[in-house]
């Protein structure tokens, strides 16, 4: 009775699951679909599934409008930069707050994390005019420093998570052996935090990838990421659905390829010290 209880149980949770996951995909599955559609059978009534004439004109038609490699190097340089950067403040934060926390600790970690609530449109203006005065309009620096701070409370509290699972014992053993500060994070902290480290770096670099609200203003040309690639198929003509979403599925590729070969890693970093 209880074996039979627990299969039904397994093929209901496989059941749910999947269809779970087929309901988070269709959106992707439907603009692969229709960026190999006319744009005719994308705006068809009802909607063409599987049976309709297979193009590759959308493809052709957006690789000749645009350079897409350059907005994708972009989007290559702002993520990896914004990561790489925030790194290097996060990982000293967190382990301050891991390993010398005070009464204020938790207090400064909510305030942190309460930033993440602030609507982007409310502090607009002021940032664009400032970056406007500082010469910092459509320019990589910029870009860089905006997404390194949208992502910094989100690196330290993952980084913070994992450190508060190592042992502060490691840490003492080194000073005793006369390890300075830097070292101890270098060569004791870091090495003993990969897999958090690596869930931080690839989740803060899907972000950086995915960010549209402050790249469509901040930018024009010069450092066009490729959501701004994407609006540009959006015109006061209407919207070519077509070809809108042969130029998301090719913005969307890279990611999704990152995404499926590193989601071991991943899966690894993110239940890190959930079971003591």
């Amino acid at each position: 009775m209880a074996r039979a209880v627990s299969t039904r149980r397994k093929i209901t949770m496989t059941i749910i699951g999947w269809s779970i996951g087929l309901l988070i995909f269709f959106p992707v599955m439907w603009t692969i679909l229709t960026s190999f559609k006319s744009e005719l059978d994308a705006i068809a009534t009802p909607p063409k599934w599987f049976f309709f004439n297979w193009t590759l004109e959308n493809y052709q038609t957006v690789h000749a409008r645009s350079d897409y490699f350059r907005f994708m190097m972009n989007s290559v340089y702002l993520a990896v930069g914004s990561t790489a950067l925030g790194l290097l403040f996060a990982i000293p934060a967190a382990w301050a707050m891991a390993f010398s926390p005070t009464k204020r600790t938790k207090d400064i970690l909510l305030w942190m994390l309460s930033t993440k609530m602030l609507p982007a449109v409310g502090v607009l203006i002021p940032i664009y005019l400032m970056f406007r005065n500082w010469g910092l309009l459509d320019s990589h620096v910029g870009l860089i420093v905006v997404l390194f701070l949208i992502n910094l409370p989100i690196m330290v509290w993952m980084l913070y998570t994992y450190f508060k699972e190592i042992p502060g014992e490691i840490l003492e053993a080194a000073r005793m052996d006369g390890a300075s500060l830097t070292k101890e994070i270098v060569y004791v902290l870091t090495p003993m935090s990969v897999p958090g480290i690596a869930s931080t770096v690839l989740l803060c670099i899907i972000l950086a990838w995915n960010e549209a609200f402050w790249t469509l203003n901040l930018t024009t040309s010069n450092a066009a990421p490729l959501t701004a690639f994407i609006a540009s198929y959006s015109s006061p003509q209407g919207n070519f659905y077509a070809k809108l979403s042969a130029a998301s599925t090719l913005a969307i590729a890279p990611i999704l390829i990152l995404g499926w070969f590193s989601q071991k890693q991943l899966v690894r970093g993110l239940t890190f010290g959930a079971v003591k």
